[in-house]
C-alpha cells in the first residue's frame, strides 16, 4: 500500500455558510478516508463557529490563503456562491488539487464545460455535490422503478416548497440569474437531475417563472415540466413562499403509485448538529414514510435511509482508485444547458403587490 493511499485524503472546504457547515465539513470530519484540514471563510463570526466546531482545521480568510497551502491538500471543496465556483476551481485543479463544486456547478454551462476540460487537461478530477440523489425517498423511489414494483412511470411529480415571505440578508438576495441565482438555479438543479436519473433524457421542456416578494431579483416560484425519451411526464415544482405544502413525491405507474410528503431529514438533522456517525443517521420514522399501492388498497412502505455520505464514500474510492467519480460533472452541464434554456423562453412574471391583502378582506 502506497502512502498516498495510506494515509488520509487532506482536504479544504472553501466557505462556511450552510453548504459548509452543513453539508461538507460534517462528512469530511467523519469518514476516516479524509482529514479535515482547512476551512475557508472571510466572515469572523463563521470563523470562530468553524474554529470551535473543527478544532483540528486551520481556518483561513481567504481562497488565496488556502491556495499557497496547496501542497498540504488533495482535495477542495468549494460552497461559496456559484458566480465564484469556476475561479476558485480553475485555480484550485491549477494547484493539482482535485476539486468537488457545489450546486450549482456554475453559472453557465460554458463555463461548466470549461471546467471538466481543465481537469481533463490536467490530469484533476472534478465532480459536483448533487447529494439530493441519496435523499431517503429518492431512493426509495429509484428501488421502485429499478424493480418494476410502479409499473411504466406515466408521470412523475416533485416539490420543493416552503414558506419564507421575507427575503433575508444573503447572497442569494442579491443574485440575479446571470450570477446564479433564483430558485430554478438552486433547487431545479436537483430536481431536474432526479428527474433525469429517474427517467433518463428530456425531449421537451417548459416552465413558468414568477418573482413574488416585493424586491426579488431573481424568481422565488418556478414549475418546469419535462417530457423524456422514455414517455414519462414529470412536474417539477419549486416555491419560496407556499402557504400550504403539496407531496414532495407523488409518482403514477401502469401497476402501482408512490406518495410521500415531507422533505429528507439529513439536512435538518445535520443543521441541529447530528453527525453522520450516529446510530439513526439517516433513518426516517415510520409516521413519515410514504405510501404505495393503489387508491383503496395503499400501504406504507418503509423509506430508505438517506445517506449523503455515500457521495463521499465513492469518492475517496474514485481518488484512491479506478472508481468513477459519484457525479460526472456532464450531467451538471446538462441541467445547465436546460436551465438556460428555460429562462431564455419563459418570461419572468413579477406579483402586482398593490392588492397584496386584497384576498385577505
Amino acid at each position: 500500500m502506497t502512502d498516498a493511499v495510506a494515509r488520509p485524503i487532506r482536504a479544504a472546504v472553501v466557505g462556511f455558510g450552510v453548504s459548509g457547515r452543513v453539508f461538507h465539513t460534517p462528512f469530511l470530519e467523519a469518514d476516516p478516508a479524509y482529514s479535515l484540514d482547512l476551512i475557508v471563510t472571510g466572515d469572523a463570526e463563521r470563523a470562530a463557529e468553524a474554529a470551535h466546531r473543527h478544532p483540528s482545521a486551520s481556518v483561513v480568510a481567504t481562497a488565496e490563503d488556502m491556495l499557497a497551502r496547496a501542497a498540504e491538500l488533495d482535495l477542495v471543496v468549494i460552497g461559496t456562491p456559484p458566480a465564484t465556483h469556476a475561479g476558485i476551481a480553475t485555480a484550485a485543479l491549477d494547484a493539482g488539487l482535485d476539486v468537488v463544486v457545489d450546486k450549482p456547478f456554475a453559472v453557465t454551462s460554458a463555463e461548466g464545460r470549461a471546467l471538466i476540460a481543465h481537469a481533463e487537461r490536467l490530469g484533476r478530477r472534478i465532480t459536483v455535490f448533487q447529494n439530493r440523489r441519496w435523499d431517503g425517498d429518492f431512493r426509495t423511489i429509484r428501488e421502485l422503478v429499478e424493480t418494476g414494483r410502479l409499473g411504466a412511470v406515466r408521470r412523475f411529480e416533485s416539490r420543493f416548497e416552503w414558506y419564507k415571505p421575507e427575503i433575508r440578508a444573503s447572497w442569494k438576495a442579491e443574485a440575479t440569474a446571470a450570477d446564479g441565482g433564483g430558485i430554478l438555479f438552486d433547487l431545479g438543479t436537483h430536481l431536474i437531475d432526479q428527474a433525469v436519473q429517474l427517467f433518463g433524457p428530456i425531449a421537451d421542456a417548459r416552465a413558468e417563472l414568477a418573482v413574488n416578494r416585493p424586491g426579488g431579483l431573481a424568481d422565488d416560484d418556478a414549475f418546469v415540466a419535462l417530457r423524456h425519451e422514455s414517455g414519462t411526464i414529470s412536474h417539477l415544482w419549486m416555491n419560496s413562499l407556499a402557504p400550504q405544502f403539496g407531496p414532495r413525491f407523488h409518482v403514477l405507474g401502469s401497476r402501482s403509485g408512490y406518495t410521500s410528503h415531507g422533505l429528507d431529514g439529513q439536512e435538518a438533522a445535520l443543521a441541529a448538529g447530528a453527525s453522520p456517525a450516529d446510530e439513526d443517521y439517516g433513518v426516517t420514522p415510520a409516521d413519515r414514510w410514504g405510501v404505495f399501492g393503489v387508491e383503496g388498497s395503499l400501504e406504507p412502505l418503509p423509506t430508505l435511509r438517506g445517506d449523503y455520505g455515500a457521495f463521499y464514500r465513492a469518492l475517496a474510492d474514485s481518488i484512491r482508485g479506478d472508481a468513477p467519480l459519484p457525479v460526472d460533472a456532464a450531467d451538471a452541464v446538462a441541467v445547465l444547458e436546460l436551465i438556460e434554456r428555460l429562462h431564455a423562453e419563459t418570461p419572468l412574471r413579477r406579483a402586482d403587490h398593490s392588492d397584496t391583502n386584497e384576498g385577505q378582506r
